[in-house]
C-alpha cells in the first residue's frame, strides 16, 4: 500500500442540480483523510450527504468545490482501485454466481478460465466456494451480499465504498455479515468507507466514526473507536461510545426531520 492517504477531501462540496431552481447543497467544506487499511464509518441523519460522498469518491459524480484525491492523484472518474457496494446487491439474475463475480473482469476482456479462477479465489474468501454455479435467486440475502463483496474483491480495490450494505438484513444476519466483513477487510488490506444509520453498527466496525450534520452535510465530529477486536457490544466502553454518538446525532436528526416536514406539501 502507498503511504499516501487512500482518500483525501479538502474543503469538498457538492451541490446537486447546480445553477437550476432545483439546486440543493448536499455537502459543504468536507475535510477528511482516510489512511491505507483504515475502516471509517460515516454516520448521520437521512439526507445529510453520506451517500453523496461515496459517489464522489467512487468517481461517479463530480464535486462542485474543493479537492478530492485518491492515493495522491485527483479523482476524475471511476477506477478499479475504488469499488462501490450498494444496499441492493444489483446482481444479474440470468448469470451464475461466478459470472456475476467476474462481470468486471469480463468487461476487461479476460478469458473464461482466468475469470473462473478469480471467482474461485474470491468466493473462497467470502465462504461461498460451493455457490459457483448457483443463480442469485437461489441464495439468501446475506449470501447475495457476500457475492457482491466477492465481485468487488475480484477487481482488487484499494478502497471499498459501502453504502448501507446490510440495512435490509435481519439483526442476526447483519451481525454475522459484520463479522464476515471485518475478516475480509483484514485479509484484503483495503481501506473502507462505510455508510450507516446504525450507531451499534458504527461501534462494531469502525476505527473512526465521522458524524455528519443535517443537510448540508458537514463533519460535526470524528470519534475514534479504540476498542480491541472482536468487540464486546455489552462492555461499558461500547455503551459509553453509543451514548456519545447518540448525543452527537440527536440535534442533527431533529433538524433533518424539521426540514423534511417544512418541505412536505400542505
Amino acid at each position: 500500500m502507498s503511504e499516501e492517504n487512500s482518500v483525501l477531501c479538502r474543503n469538498l462540496g457538492k451541490t446537486w442540480n447546480a445553477g437550476t431552481i432545483r439546486a440543493h447543497e448536499a455537502l459543504r467544506n468536507i475535510d477528511l483523510a482516510v489512511k491505507p487499511g483504515e475502516f471509517v464509518v460515516l454516520l448521520g441523519p437521512s439526507g445529510c450527504g453520506k451517500s453523496s460522498l461515496l459517489y464522489l469518491v467512487a468517481g461517479l459524480e463530480e464535486h462542485t468545490s474543493g479537492t478530492l484525491d485518491a492515493f495522491g492523484a485527483p479523482v476524475t472518474g471511476p477506477s478499479p482501485d475504488r469499488s462501490l457496494i450498494f444496499q441492493q446487491t444489483s446482481l444479474f439474475p440470468w448469470l451464475t454466481v461466478w459470472q456475476n463475480v467476474t462481470f468486471g473482469l469480463s468487461l476487461r476482456g479476460e478469458g473464461a478460465e482466468a475469470r473462473r479462477a478469480a471467482a474461485r479465489e474470491a468466493l473462497a474468501r467470502v465462504g461461498l466456494s460451493d455457490a459457483m454455479e448457483k443463480r442469485p435467486d437461489e441464495l439468501s440475502g446475506g449470501m447475495r451480499q457476500r457475492v457482491a463483496v466477492a465481485r468487488a474483491l475480484t477487481m482488487r480495490p484499494r478502497v471499498l465504498l459501502m453504502d448501507e450494505p446490510f440495512a435490509a438484513l435481519d439483526v442476526q444476519t447483519r451481525a454475522k455479515m459484520q463479522d464476515f466483513l471485518l475478516d475480509v477487510w483484514r485479509s484484503s488490506g483495503a481501506s473502507v468507507l462505510f455508510v450507516t444509520h446504525g450507531i451499534d453498527e458504527a461501534v462494531a466496525l469502525a476505527d473512526r466514526v465521522v458524524v455528519f450534520t443535517a443537510r448540508p452535510g458537514r463533519i460535526k465530529a470524528v470519534v475514534p473507536i479504540n476498542l480491541p477486536r472482536p468487540r464486546d457490544p455489552f462492555s461499558r466502553e461500547a455503551e459509553a461510545l453509543r451514548q456519545e454518538l447518540t448525543g452527537l446525532l440527536r440535534d442533527e436528526v431533529d433538524r433533518a426531520f424539521a426540514e423534511q416536514e417544512a418541505l412536505a406539501p400542505a
